[in-house]
């Protein structure tokens, strides 16, 4: 039986940075994958999408090529080039990964992995089960899409987010239900393709996690691009008999019947954790969350889980840091606890939606006393020239000691630009320090200082 002393169960930005981080560390590391490396992320999630959505937005500047002073005599898409330049992005992506784990002598274990007593895992591929000793074992095994009892997934007409990323055709008419990162970002993509898109979103607002205002933008920009919008609403049943699908959507005013050609089920995630050995061995288990310390041990020694299947937020670059802090403990280095009041959420449909800590509703609740600042894209330069004016940035701050509670932004490129506030956070800045941080101009990035000027009534270009 070959031993090692770190195995890690899942590929994905969890796992794999796990393994590396594990490697540079000195341990003999072995990671078990039943697919492709990288995971959902590198080849169903956050890259493939990336390169779907870069596609939609050079479809919708050819659009709009006169607004430049440009003319585009003929332009059309081709959305199965379009989705093979998708594929392609993620293949090349996963073949990073098989490089790395080669680069850092990484095992790469291809099977089902099972955890056993006695920090064993069993790994099965095609009838063939082999097993494998280590000294620590980190579940990582990531989540699927959800399903729900009344919007059962048949993979054709009802589909999840990996179906979405690979239709043979596309569709005509499209609903959307969910309207977390993945209902949107599907949706921009769809309707900036050409799709009829309606989305379906049981609160009372799109982005419900978002501040309220960040919501009201995106569906102010969302209804101008045509997009229809049912919020406190909810598909009740569905009906795949005829040629597409009906979808009978309960609302406060009654009943309503859609049809579509295809509906996207994007109601949030499931966790990996059925079969793969925690009821045998003991591993406490919450609401489909596998429960961990801040160093993400579970209850039993040798054994800890990382990523989507522990209660934080379920994002990859979590899942990253979970892992190199999991592994940095275990090695002996002195590690702080993961702030996870200070982790970015970013959604890549345009505009983009980039956002960390508190929202101004969740900073009243609290009882703070705030000074909050607003900027709008329509007032800086650099957006004005790019023609990308929607949007804004709002920042938050304490007002008794000017502590940075939370910033959230809406707009073209605010995804590479919301690292400032985590950063700023991380090193306890506070409003008046980023005030007098001299920001380049014209950039969109000096949107964040001019927010921050307008919470302490000192804003230049408004």
């Amino acid at each position: 039986m070959s031993a090692y002393d770190i195995i890690i169960l899942g590929s994905g930005p969890g796992g794999y940075v796990t393994a590396i981080r594990a490697a540079q560390l000195g341990f003999k590391t072995a990671i078990v994958e039943k697919e492709s490396l990288g995971g959902v992320c590198l080849n169903w999630g956050c890259i493939p999408t990336k390169a779907l959505l870069k596609s939609a937005q050079v479809f919708d500047y050819l659009k709009h090529a006169d607004a430049y002073g440009l003319t585009v005599k003929a332009y059309d898409k081709d959305f199965n080039a379009v989705v093979n330049r998708s594929r392609d992005v993620a293949g090349g992506m996963s073949k990073g990964v098989q490089f790395l784990m080669k680069k850092n002598k990484i095992d790469v274990l291809e099977g089902f992995g099972k955890i056993m007593p006695g920090k064993k895992v069993q790994v099965t591929q095609n009838d063939k089960t082999v097993e494998y000793q280590g000294q620590h074992i980190i579940i990582a095994t990531g989540a699927r899409s959800r399903e729900l009892p009344n919007l059962p997934q048949d993979g054709k007409k009802v589909i999840g987010y990996r179906e979405a990323m690979t239709l043979p055709s596309q569709p005509k008419k499209l609903i959307v239900v969910g309207s977390g990162a993945i209902g949107i970002e599907f949706a921009y993509f769809y309707n900036a393709m050409g799709t009829e898109v309606t989305i379906v979103e049981y609160l009372d607002r799109i982005v419900p996690v978002e501040d309220e205002e960040i919501s009201k933008q995106l569906e102010r920009s969302f209804k101008k691009n045509g997009i229809n919008i049912m919020t406190n609403a909810e598909v009740t049943s569905v009906d795949t008999k005829g040629k597409g699908v009906m979808a009978t959507v309960k609302t406060a005013k009654g009943e309503e019947t859609l049809t579509a050609d295809i509906i996207l089920s994007a109601v949030g995630i499931k966790t990996n954790i059925e079969n793969i050995g925690l009821e045998e061995v003991g591993i406490v288990v919450d609401r489909d969350k596998i429960l961990v310390n801040d160093f993400y041990q579970t209850n039993l020694p040798g054994y800890y889980a990382i990523g989507d299947v522990t209660p934080g937020q379920a994002l990859a670059h979590v899942a990253s840091a979970e892992g190199i802090l999991c592994v940095e403990k275990i090695a002996g280095l002195h590690v702080e606890p993961l702030d996870y009041g200070n982790i970015p959420g970013c959604t890549y449909c345009s505009p983009e939606v980039a956002s960390v800590g508190l929202t101004e509703a969740q900073a009243k609740e609290k009882g703070y006393d705030i000074k909050v600042g607003k900027f709008p894209f329509s007032a800086s330069g650099k957006a004005q020239a790019s023609g990308n004016s929607d949007g804004f940035v709002k920042v938050i701050f304490d007002a008794k000691y000017g502590e940075w509670l939370g910033c959230h932004m809406i707009g073209a490129g605010v995804t590479d630009m919301i690292a400032e506030a985590v950063l700023g956070r991380k090193l306890e800045t506070t409003g008046h320090e980023v005030l007098k941080t001299v920001h380049p101009h014209p950039t969109m990035s000096e949107a964040v200082m001019e927010a921050v000027a307008a919470a302490y009534d000192e804003v230049i270009h408004l």
